[in-house]
């Protein structure tokens, strides 16, 4: 007969489950990020966006078309990474990294990175809605087209937020009695 052997906890506040709504936001995250990146890909596959008559050609070169869909899975990796706020291996480095692998993550590193992370969306997203808001009609989009543009990003500007609240919770989990 064999026996399973528990986990060790590398400290007491390690393995607390993080709250339902934390979950729900740790989730919603990676979604809220989707829009945008399919915005781009269709872009690249050439897809009409609601571009006007008036506007220039949209049609990316090579390396451009390169760089777009980079930029749309590196953002939804990224997305991806507030999982770890809810997730065990944001609390144990995952064993199959080298060097980090098995050992605790210091919940002062985590909350400092995604704070740092949640206040530069912040503010690269309120950036990109502030000069939006003021080209407004110069983007060379119809009506329509700028709608979709509108849905497709908006979400972003919640990205920052959700990360900052998601990162107090997984504080006040990780760092308080």
């Amino acid at each position: 007969m064999t026996t399973a052997v528990a986990p060790t906890v590398a400290h007491p506040r390690d393995g607390r489950p993080a709250p339902a709504w934390a979950v729900r936001v740790a989730h919603l995250i990676p979604l809220l990020t989707l829009p945008s990146g399919l915005w781009r890909i269709a872009l690249v596959a050439g897809v009409p966006l609601g571009l006007s008559e008036h506007s220039a050609s949209l049609r990316p070169g090579l390396g451009e078309r390169v760089y777009i869909v980079s930029l749309s899975l590196v953002a939804e990796a990224l997305a991806l990474l507030a999982l770890g706020l809810v997730r065990p291996w944001g609390e144990v480095f995952p064993r199959r990294l080298p060097l980090l692998g098995g050992r605790r993550v210091p919940p002062s590193f985590a909350v400092t990175v995604a704070t740092a992370g949640a206040v530069a969306l912040i503010l690269i997203w309120g950036y990109a809605a502030w000069g939006g808001a003021v080209r407004g009609g110069d983007l060379g989009f119809t009506p329509s087209g700028l709608v979709l543009l509108l849905a497709c990003y908006s979400p972003l500007l919640l990205w920052g937020p959700l990360l900052l609240v998601l990162t107090l919770a997984y504080h006040r989990r990780r760092c308080r009695d």
